[in-house]
């Protein structure tokens, strides 16, 4: 099968995510089962215009904004016709692929952005984008879409989608699973060694990440050896504040600023932390949690789409109560509090992310993408 696939990012792009991650491991395994891939992106500083990876080939035409169209026009100078099935893929806008293309076509949804937009998006764009999506995704529900949550597939149905028209695909993760799961030699209860935050990701708006820090200075209020550590690349102004804050902070000593790091770096960060924070305004799925389950560290985290799928409250991780610094604080005293709780949050968080793989994933997209 001759496999098409429009994205807005690819892999190599710094900007890239867990998305990115998911998309190209599923074209890693069409490749090997002889499927011819291509994916076309969006160009970026220092990536060239053509790229094979793992068997399959990635065409980067345009920039943020005009590889919709780049997209469009490179389709009908040069691949018009020739695909077997063609993929949209809809990172906050669609390539529209069901008015121009000849081939089967399906959306695949990793999340919608709805409020995303006041986070990324500059007034009044951020505005005109969030009262358009409905519109554009209206215009879609005729499409078969394949997603990754329960959340995303809810919100598809709101806006017009028929149930039977949408398919969840498990997620996956590239980190194995830890081996064995060793208890961590410290007493939570008496708190004989730090316990350790983790904030890991892009430091941008919609991740909130100033929650975390705020979070982070009322619980060392009663846990006064609590550390946080923060590892993502800062982007624009707001990962300049961030900075800022952090520089400001009363408790800057306990704050360890990482910066982007390696992905050796990023497991012996997850194997040390005790605590994984994500404060998202939505995900997808929420793939840095099952990473960090992964690696025995279970989450606190805020009750949005995505999140609210990739945490089992109260077994593999908490959920705070309100989306806010205060409730997500209470949710780490509430881990710490109770060692026999917390080392059940452990052992549970690791099982399931057992349960969650690449290979799983791609017999889910293999059934749907046949259809």
């Amino acid at each position: 099968m001759k496999i098409l696939w429009f994205t807005w990012k690819d892999l190599r792009n710094r900007e890239s995510g867990g998305a990115e991650v998911v998309n190209e491991e599923l074209a890693k395994r069409l490749a090997q089962e002889g499927h011819e891939v291509t994916f076309l992106v969006r160009s970026f500083e220092g990536g060239s215009s053509h790229e094979s990876h793992d068997g399959y080939s990635v065409i980067r035409v345009g920039g943020k904004v005009g590889v919709y169209w780049q997209a469009y026009r490179y389709y009908k100078k040069n691949f018009k016709g020739k695909f077997n099935l063609v993929i949209d893929e809809v990172n906050t806008i669609p390539f529209f692929a069901k008015w121009y293309v000849k081939e089967k076509n399906i959306l695949f949804v990793h999340q919608l952005a709805r409020e995303i937009w006041f986070y990324e998006m500059f007034f009044p764009l951020s505005l005109i984008g969030y009262l358009l999506e409905p519109f554009y995704l209206w215009l879609l529900r005729d499409r078969r879409v394949i997603t990754v949550s329960e959340s995303t597939k809810q919100d598809l149905i709101r806006y017009g989608f028929r149930e039977n028209n949408i398919s969840i695909i498990s997620e996956g993760v590239h980190i194995p699973p830890l081996e064995s799961l060793q208890p961590f030699d410290f007493k939570l209860t008496t708190l004989k060694s730090a316990p350790t935050i983790l904030s890991l990701g892009a430091i941008r708006s919609m991740k909130r990440t100033h929650h975390i820090i705020q979070a982070f200075e009322i619980a060392k209020k009663k846990l006064p050896e609590l550390k946080l550590v923060i590892a993502g690349m800062p982007f624009g102004p707001y990962g300049k504040r961030v900075l800022t804050y952090i520089h400001k902070s009363a408790f800057q000593d306990s704050i360890h600023l990482k910066g982007k790091v390696s992905n050796e770096e990023k497991i012996e960060l997850l194997c040390k932390a005790h605590l994984v924070a994500v404060t998202s305004v939505k995900e997808g799925w929420g793939l840095i949690v099952t990473e960090a389950a992964s690696q025995g560290t279970p989450a606190v985290v805020y009750n949005v789409s995505g999140l609210r799928d990739s945490v089992r409250d109260g077994i593999t991780g908490l959920i705070s109560k309100e989306n806010n610094p205060t409730s997500l604080a209470e949710s780490m005293i509430t881990a710490f509090s109770d060692e026999h709780r917390y080392q059940n949050l452990r052992q549970n968080a690791w099982e399931w992310s057992k349960e969650i793989t690449f290979e799983r994933a791609y017999k889910d997209f293999q059934l749907i993408v046949n259809k």
